[in-house]
């Protein structure tokens, strides 16, 4: 008999592990049902699962980092098992904005951060972007993306809209641009709100987008069951990395009612091609959205540790301090100890220069080693968790 865990998502493409882990029958193989409970908001998630109204969550990376940093008003703290998936979000714009770019001279190639970046400035003033959260990886990677190109922080007002809302509020002129994670970009392209500009991973190739969470000590509290949920997502997100798989996934999560969307949309999605704007212009990036292979699994250190160094300088925090505290949040151990059994080729060092990887490289693993894909930032810097600074 199946033993029942209430998982909490909110409705994106980057919620298919838990989808895909109950309705292919990898959570069954590990003894377990998934009570799944849809969430309006990050904001409503973060509170279920403080609350105890679930046990475990698909989160915003940089969610729990932040609170173990100790902003946000929740007293709560969680920490992240695994990663669920590596990039899957994009910036668009309004019509009226992607006019402006294109009279400029702007090709809207979907690929290159610079041009795009530089473009969208001088195209607007001021420019108010929608973004699902506070703290997610959508603001982090538009603030390290327009900082380095010498945005003003005076100039960017970032609004929070939860990602069903995104192309609502485009269309209403609430916002001049957005970072949502898919489907909600296409969406706003499908509905003839607004065009694709760029996909996040032009910014950082491999960035942690979506985490499993949980309440700080569960998962040891609870070891038997935090390693059957691991085990359970690790095999739907293996399943969700094979192409072959991607149409029956895009007919999955939308004949559930999970993601109200056409199943094309997500198809197009999971296969990295896009249409950016209403003209049925297509744009294809290798890498929208990972959810296995070359670690994608992994909670590297060094990905909270840079979470949690942006967000010290953004909020004065110390940032030697809040880079080790993040550090601290992934949990590399947990996931070694839960995933050897399942199969899993892990690496041998729980941290890595971030940034440093131009193309994809072998590394050493426990049994031998693997390749890591590119994961460059678009300006080249190389984060070191060593080191205070970027």
């Amino acid at each position: 008999m199946s033993v029942a865990l209430r998982l909490g998502y909110v409705p994106l493409l980057d919620a298919a592990p838990l989808i895909v882990a109950e309705a292919m029958g990898f959570a069954e193989e590990e003894g377990l049902h998934f009570d799944l409970h849809a969430a309006p908001s990050w904001a409503s998630l973060r509170d279920m699962l403080a609350l105890g109204q679930v046990e475990a969550a698909h989160m915003l990376a940089p969610l729990p980092v932040a609170m173990a940093l100790g902003l946000g008003r929740s007293p709560a703290r969680f920490e992240a098992l695994s990663v669920l998936n590596l990039n899957g979000n994009v910036i668009g714009v309004s019509l009226d904005l992607a006019a402006r770019m294109r009279a400029a001279g702007h090709g809207f190639d979907f690929a290159d951060a610079y041009t795009a970046g530089r473009a969208l400035l001088a195209a607007a003033r001021t420019l108010r972007i929608g973004v699902p959260f506070a703290f997610s990886m959508h603001r982090e990677l538009l603030q390290y993306w327009l900082g380095a190109l010498g945005a003003e922080a005076a100039l960017l007002d970032i609004r929070t809209v939860p990602p069903p809302l995104m192309a609502q509020a485009l269309a209403a002129g609430e916002i001049d641009a957005f970072c949502v994670g898919e489907p909600w970009g296409s969406v706003a392209v499908e509905t003839g709100a607004g065009v694709l500009l760029l996909p996040a991973a032009a910014i950082w190739a491999s960035a942690p987008e979506k985490v499993l969470a949980t309440r700080a000590g569960w998962a040891e509290a609870e070891p038997r069951m935090a390693g059957r949920l691991l085990r359970a997502l690790w095999r739907a997100g293996r399943w969700l990395g094979d192409v072959g798989n991607h149409m029956v996934a895009s007919e999955l999560l939308t004949a559930s009612g999970r993601l109200a969307v056409p199943s094309e949309v997500i198809e197009r999605a999971l296969s990295g091609r896009l249409v950016i704007s209403a003209d049925g212009a297509e744009r294809i990036t290798k890498g929208l959205i990972r959810f296995h292979g070359g670690a994608a699994g992994f909670p590297w250190r060094s990905q909270a540790a840079w979470i949690g160094v942006a967000l010290a300088r953004r909020h004065g925090l110390a940032v030697e301090a809040a880079s080790t505290v993040a550090a601290g949040v992934f949990r590399a151990d947990l996931y070694r100890t839960h995933l050897r059994a399942a199969g899993a080729d892990l690496p041998s060092a729980s941290a890595k220069l971030e940034g440093a990887l131009d193309a994809p490289t072998a590394v050493a693993t426990e049994r031998g080693s693997l390749i890591l894909p590119a994961d460059r930032f678009f300006d080249a810097r190389i984060f070191d968790p060593s080191l205070p600074v970027c």
